[in-house]
C-alpha cells in the first residue's frame, strides 16, 4: 500500500508532467479549478488547485472531501502511484471502477486530453 508521502510525491510529479506538457494538453492543463483527491485506502484527502497549469496541493487531511472541489478524483493510493508513473491507464482503471473521476460536462472534456 502506497503511503501519504508517496502520493504526495506522485500528484507532485503530476503537476510537474502537466507543467511540461504542450499542444493541446497544455491548454487542458491551464484551466483554474479547485482539485480534491481521496485516496481511500489511507482515508486521505488531498487538496488544492489547478491553476498555472499545475496542481498545487494546499492541504491534506483525514477523510473524505470537507469541500466538494471542482475537480475530484478518488481512488487506492498504489492506484494513484501506478497512474502518474504510466504503469495503470486512466480509461482501464475508470471503466473498472478503480477510478473515480467527477467534474462539470465542459471540464471532463477538457481533461480527456490530460488522460
Amino acid at each position: 500500500m502506497a503511503t501519504i508521502e508517496e502520493c504526495r510525491a506522485a500528484l507532485e510529479k503530476l503537476s510537474d508532467n502537466m507543467r511540461g506538457a504542450e499542444g493541446e494538453v497544455r491548454a487542458a492543463a491551464a484551466l483554474d479549478r479547485s482539485v480534491s483527491c481521496h485516496v481511500t485506502d489511507l482515508d486521505v484527502t488531498f487538496v488544492g488547485r489547478m491553476t498555472d497549469g499545475r496542481v498545487v496541493v494546499d492541504a491534506t487531511h483525514p477523510g473524505p472531501p470537507r469541500v466538494r472541489g471542482q475537480i475530484r478524483l478518488a481512488m487506492a493510493g498504489d492506484d494513484l502511484v501506478a497512474l502518474v508513473d504510466g504503469e495503470l491507464n486512466f480509461a482501464t482503471a475508470w471503466g473498472r471502477g478503480r477510478v473515480r473521476l467527477e467534474a462539470s460536462l465542459l471540464d471532463l472534456f477538457r481533461l480527456r486530453k490530460l488522460l
